[in-house]
């Protein structure tokens, strides 16, 4: 398993829906590879998104921000696209129901076994931490899936538009 800086993101291509599956904790400084990701097989026309969350040992408010905005996006589709989120333990269901986005992402009891994850799917290449703009969009994401989350992030919002400003 990786480490909590490095998790891996194994992805599978070839399924309809793409298939992917996170390793380890996702969060600001790793997340990036999996946003780039979805944006490239958005742009190709990929509407349908499974996350496998089996091995997923934790995410912070920028990755479920980058789940949000991708589920906000696919729902603009037409026909409608989805991002079903699978496998996920208490503790990651407990984050994605505090922020209200149970009510955007599909959640599902779908199970991936093993050894298919790993003879299916490719790793993607780790790329460099989210940048300032990314991780603000992250999170103005939460605060349009669910406005109760502007007092939440009220704060890491202020800071992260005073960085851009300023960067």
């Amino acid at each position: 398993m990786s480490d909590a800086h490095q998790p891996t993101f194994l992805v599978s291509t070839d399924s309809d829906p793409v298939v992917i599956a996170i390793n380890g904790k996702a969060n600001y400084l790793n997340c990036n590879t999996f946003r780039e990701f979805i944006d490239t097989m958005m742009r190709k026309g990929t509407k349908q998104f499974v996350l496998n969350f089996a091995n997923c040992t934790g995410m912070d408010s920028t990755f479920l921000g980058i789940m949000a905005g991708t589920a906000i996006q696919l729902g603009k589709k037409a026909p409608r696209g989805a991002l079903v989120i699978t496998e996920l333990s208490k503790k990651n269901f407990d984050l994605i129901k505090n922020l209200g986005l149970h009510h955007l992402l599909t959640i599902k009891k779908i199970s991936l076994a093993k050894p298919e994850i790993e003879k299916k799917f490719s790793q993607l290449e780790d790329t460099k931490v989210s940048d300032p703009n990314e991780v603000l969009k992250a999170h103005e994401n939460l605060t349009y899936a669910n406005t109760e989350n502007a007092i939440k992030f009220e704060d890491v919002i202020s800071y992260l538009r005073k960085q851009v400003k300023d960067g």
